[in-house]
């Protein structure tokens, strides 16, 4: 396998071909995705490589010390020959990557062959195609990272190490000195964290990402630009930390972190700059100067590192591998921004010439990858990835008294599930039904009472009198639909699906952002069926990953149904699929960030699996060749010890492990098969109503509509489709 060393003496670096490592007991074999480059602590490295023996010593006096201790025991002749046999000899780089188990050790139970690990370690996650991890030195990829970005993991962890050694509180005012890769990563878990952040670096582009990254703001040491901010943001007593992530001989950080640290603040070191503390000015200000000792709690412990004893969690909360696995999980929420960060993406075989270039100044990079030849190809945005607008300001305004709704569509769906529930609420009038057939909407005006009906859309688009707008169409009319009522600043209850196609997506999101206006539901009824919703607070709160399968005895339709019209109303899948998606997401807490699906010859019956960010994953699967008689959805959640079952709707129980209380179950008597339309209904007419947040998240409708129509892209590729909503 190829590895890249460094020769000590001479500072040559080279991609040496060297023996692959064993699969020992107690850690895994990882093929290398991704290696991060650390632009400060590997080149520091690197260039001392290159000084002469002067110059080494200079810079390593602790070596020295060494050497001269061994001269005193050993003789000038011994020591110079050992001496020049290390310097002569091949050295490793690299401390941080990401890459896919090859080979589990005994002992070793919590990954598997095939899965993506981040690794830490200037032993074990080296520049190289395969290593060797010890168990306390990786951390599981959560489902939908990027493995670019989970290469990250081991500086992540260091930046995190020095931030919980800072102890930074919300509302606190923070100073980050150096913003290469360790500061703006202790830039952005800061401003996580709920801290106000001043940076300081000479280069500009490097303020300028900080501030970018959420930075309050960022300058030259010189330019005052850090006095003023500092003094303004804490009313002139001064930060409540300071973090050094510089590096180099000045003595300017800690004089600078003096000046502007306030009575009895922290001082963290995290980097590796000069610490001549002036005396006067730490001791009249009482400061805590503490250091982060690399990725925390377990460094340099051999029978953590090596024999992977952990440290119980009631005495060390974050220890190296729970820090690197906390960096991992905020990443994969997108909590962190590390895209701005990537510089470069280098291949593995450019190595040497990739740290020349690094080394002579001719390319700045904040942070570099290796991208090695079993690299898996970097996520794109695609069809299937959309921004989510932020809420805003919203044009549609809440009005007192009695809330108007106009009805686009009649059928028999909303006559028979939502129109009946609001016939009877007093406190919403149905102002007005459009159809495309006159007779239509005579009946729904005569049944329902509606004070007017049209063929018209605009005649219930213009009508300035009207709140809400219900758009209970035919499939492929529902993102058109739903955009202009958004334009026209209507709240929208739109029955599902929200779309059929990505574009179709991105056009009801594109209404949102132009109009400011966010009042959208999608007619995701299940997740507010009341048996569904008591028995998930029955199971109470999950804390592992869960496993979910989700049966759907769809059966076949009847030949002339528009439901089999694939080409102009999307696939059954696509228009129904969106019900189960959601239901699965609402019970987990959390949205997909990946899908893949198989079906049968002629897409009868499909297996569609869904994986979520804290590794939790469902099937759905989708049958129209079951027995008619058997129940249309049975639904079940395994977690923690414990299981939730759902039968059609009819029946609910929880089954928990223990003596204690075995089982929870609803009456075998069914009160009737409620499907959630009208707790469905009330949310949504409460938060009109109030003003309040709309039942379920834009981001949440969007990501559900996202799954639903990936199933097709992963039929056709038969491949995994990533989600991105951002």
């Amino acid at each position: 396998m190829k590895q890249v060393v460094q020769n000590y003496r001479s500072g040559e670096l080279a991609l040496l071909d060297v023996p692959e490592p064993a699969a020992k007991p107690g850690g895994v074999l990882v093929r290398t995705t991704y290696s991060l480059i650390s632009t400060g602590t590997e080149l520091m490295k690197v260039s001392e490589a290159s000084k002469s023996l002067l110059g080494k010593a200079k810079a390593r006096p602790d070596q020295v010390a060494k050497v001269v201790a061994s001269v005193a025991t050993n003789g000038l002749a011994a020591t110079y020959r050992k001496v020049t046999s290390k310097l002569d000899s091949y050295t490793p780089l690299g401390y941080s990557l990401a890459g896919r188990v090859e080979a589990v050790g005994a002992g070793i139970d919590d990954v598997a062959v095939g899965d993506l690990v981040a690794c830490a370690g200037n032993e074990h996650a080296l520049h190289a195609e395969l290593n060797w991890v010890p168990k306390n030195l990786y951390a599981t990829v959560p489902a939908g990272l990027d493995p670019r970005h989970a290469a990250f993991g081991t500086v992540g962890a260091i930046a995190m190490q020095g931030v919980r050694r800072g102890e930074p509180q919300l509302g606190d005012v923070a100073l980050v000195i150096g913003l290469g890769l360790i500061g703006q990563l202790v830039v952005q878990l800061l401003v996580a964290s709920g801290v106000r952040v001043v940076g300081v670096d000479p280069d500009p582009a490097r303020c300028e990402l900080a501030q970018r990254l959420g930075a309050w703001s960022c300058a030259h040491p010189d330019s005052g630009v850090v006095d003023t901010a500092v003094a303004e943001l804490t009313r002139g007593h001064g930060v409540d930390q300071v973090y050094l992530a510089a590096g180099g001989g000045s003595n300017g950080p800690v004089e600078l972190a003096a000046r502007l640290a306030r009575d009895r603040g922290t001082v963290v070191d995290i980097g590796k700059c000069s610490l001549d503390l002036p005396w006067n000015a730490y001791y009249e200000k009482e400061l805590d100067v503490r250091f982060s000792r690399s990725y925390g709690p377990g460094r340099y412990d051999p029978s953590y590192e090596l024999e992977g004893r952990d440290y119980p969690i009631g005495y060390v909360r974050w220890t190296e591998r729970r820090n690197l696995e906390c960096f991992l999980d905020l990443a994969a929420r997108d909590r962190l921004d590390l895209e701005p960060l990537v510089s470069h993406v280098a291949e593995f075989a450019d190595a040497a010439a990739t740290y020349a270039e690094l080394e002579s100044g001719e390319r700045k990079a904040v942070a570099v990858l290796f991208r090695y030849p079993t690299a898996e190809p970097a996520p794109t945005d695609t069809a299937l990835s959309v921004p989510v607008p932020a809420a805003g300001s919203r044009r549609w305004q809440r009005r007192t008294g009695v809330l108007r709704l106009g009805f686009v569509g009649a059928g028999n769906y909303a006559s028979s599930m939502l129109l009946p529930h609001l016939a009877q609420r007093e406190d919403v009038r149905l102002a007005h039904v459009v159809t495309t057939s006159a007779l239509s909407a005579a009946n729904a005006r005569r049944t329902f009472g509606f004070g007017g009906a049209s063929t018209e859309l605009d005649d219930v688009l213009a009508d300035e009198d009207i709140d809400a707008v219900f758009v209970v169409t035919r499939h492929s009319s529902h993102a058109e639909l739903a955009a202009r009522a958004l334009r026209a600043g209507k709240a929208v209850f739109v029955e599902k699906p929200l779309a059929l196609s990505p574009e179709g997506l991105a056009t009801v999101l594109d209404a949102v952002e132009e109009s400011g206006n966010d009042r959208l539901q999608v007619g995701f009824n299940r997740r507010f069926a009341p048996m569904l919703r008591e028995a998930r607070a029955r199971f109470g709160t999950r804390v592992g990953p869960a496993s979910v399968r989700y049966l759907v005895n769809a059966g076949t339709l009847d030949h002339g149904s528009w439901y089999n019209r694939a080409d102009a109303e999307g696939t059954r899948f696509a228009g129904e699929g969106g019900h189960f998606v959601d239901t699965v997401s609402w019970l987990l807490g959390e949205d997909p960030v990946s899908v893949f699906a198989t079906a049968t010859p002629g897409g009868a019956d499909l297996q569609v699996v869904l994986r979520y960010p804290d590794g939790s994953t469902a099937t759905v699967s989708y049958v129209t060749s079951g027995a008619p008689g058997f129940p249309k959805e049975t639904l079940d959640l395994l977690a923690d010890r414990k299981v939730l079952r759902l039968d059609d709707f009819l029946r609910a129980s929880v089954h928990f492990s223990g003596l204690a209380r075995k089982r929870w179950a609803t009456p075998r008597i069914p009160r009737g098969r409620d499907k959630g339309q009208r707790a469905e209904l009330d949310a949504f007419l409460t938060a009109l109503a109030t003003g309040g947040p709309m039942p379920v998240p834009l981001a949440s409708l969007a990501a559900t509509t996202l799954a639903t129509l990936a199933v097709e892209t992963s039929l056709g590729t038969g491949a995994p489709v990533r989600l991105g909503v951002r």
